[in-house]
């Protein structure tokens, strides 16, 4: 028997979404900063292709942010059907959320809930944990 690809294995609730990114960050451990981001259909399935963005600071800032929004725009403007937008913020230290994750998820919040409209959500990814952030808001996983 044969395994598909780990992008065509559904995630089909939050927890699993949580599970996908230890499997895909597998050791979350880091030595630096970057964003991390995945592309989810509505089935559940992912893009193949996960994208990291080395070197992000420690608190975002708004040129940054932007440019979330336009790479999110690009890739969505190729892929019909992508519904989600996951991502991980990897950093050195514990999984532990501290005052910059936090200013993270604010910043995103302002440029991504209007932005994009299937959803989005966080996960960080540090001292060999995956734990989410921001839950998934307005992505729903299938139930089938």
């Amino acid at each position: 028997m044969t395994t598909p690809p780990l992008a065509q294995v559904p995630v089909r609730s939050a927890a699993e979404l949580t599970q996908r990114w230890a499997d895909l960050l597998d050791p979350p451990v880091f030595a630096a900063r970057s964003l991390w981001l995945s592309w989810l259909y509505e089935d559940g399935t992912a893009l193949p292709v996960v994208m990291p963005v080395d070197d992000v600071p420690r608190v975002p800032d708004l040129s940054t942010l932007r440019g979330l929004v336009h790479l999110h725009e690009a890739v969505t403007e190729h892929s019909a059907g992508i519904t989600h937008l996951a991502m991980a913020l990897c950093r050195p230290g514990h999984a532990a959320v501290t005052a910059g994750d936090d200013e993270w998820a604010e910043g995103l919040h302002t440029v991504l809930d209007d932005a994009i409209a299937g959803g989005w959500s966080l996960h960080l990814a540090a001292g060999g944990r995956v734990v989410p952030v921001v839950e998934p808001t307005t992505w729903r996983p299938p139930t089938g």
